[in-house]
């Protein structure tokens, strides 16, 4: 009868634990995630990143992607304009219904605002810098890189943009610093050290070409003028 009752008695039901559902990842994870190292373009110490690379790259995650320029005023032109401030332009970015907008001024190659006319500016390097007045090309270029930052918003190469919102020097831009020749790098060498040793200069710069074999500093390879510097 025991076994009977054994026998009869339903089978125990292993119960399977539940597979733990894995979180799908945000627009921005996914399009941070991606690796823009390659396809990074500098120009004047500053880091571009290939509007058509950054469209490309959202299209083929986000196949439903879109993006839109403003148009102004009763002729639909791409830009607003002010006297004093310049040109702007803007751009909005839509990914699965959130969408993000951006603007950018128009700036010539140094970062300065482009204006309907041509005007100058001094910096501490130089006076009378001139900036070109902004023709359609610039007014292109603009959007297409406020694209690309409209982008970045979502997370696409978002670290490139890092820092761009600190401020910045009184004139202390790398773009504005006149590359010197050589020959002006050994003069301002001779100046520090006429300043620094005053009396003792003319010793210090005999023992400098003695110990490189030469008979003017100005002999100085660029690699020797590093290290001449950086041991004053």
């Amino acid at each position: 009868m025991d076994k009977q009752l054994m026998d009869n008695s339903p089978a125990e039901k292993k119960t399977k634990e539940p597979k733990a559902k894995s979180t799908p990842k945000s627009v921005f994870e996914q399009l941070n995630s991606i690796d823009v190292k390659d396809h990074i373009e500098k120009k004047n110490g500053l880091n571009y990143l290939s509007w058509a690379f950054a469209w490309a790259e959202t299209k083929k995650k986000f196949p439903n992607a879109t993006y839109q320029v403003e148009m102004f005023g009763e002729n639909h032109l791409p830009y607003v304009y002010d006297e004093n401030t310049g040109y702007m332009v803007f751009t909005s970015v839509t990914i699965n219904d959130l969408t993000h907008d951006m603007w950018l001024p128009v700036m010539d190659g140094a970062n300065k605002t482009m204006k309907k006319d041509p005007y100058t500016y001094d910096t501490k390097y130089k006076k009378g810098v001139r900036v070109e007045s902004a023709t359609m090309f610039d007014i292109n270029k603009t959007i297409m890189r406020c694209l690309v930052k409209n982008i970045a918003m979502f997370g696409l190469g978002l670290y490139i943009f890092a820092g761009e919102d600190l401020p910045l020097g009184d004139d202390n831009s790398e773009s504005e610093k006149p590359k010197l020749t050589h020959k002006e790098k050994i003069s301002l060498l001779i100046q520090d050290i006429n300043s620094k040793y005053k009396d003792n200069s003319g010793k210090l710069i005999s023992n400098i070409c003695l110990n490189y074999n030469i008979k003017s500093l100005f002999e100085l390879t660029e690699q020797q003028l590093q290290i001449v510097k950086a041991k004053l």
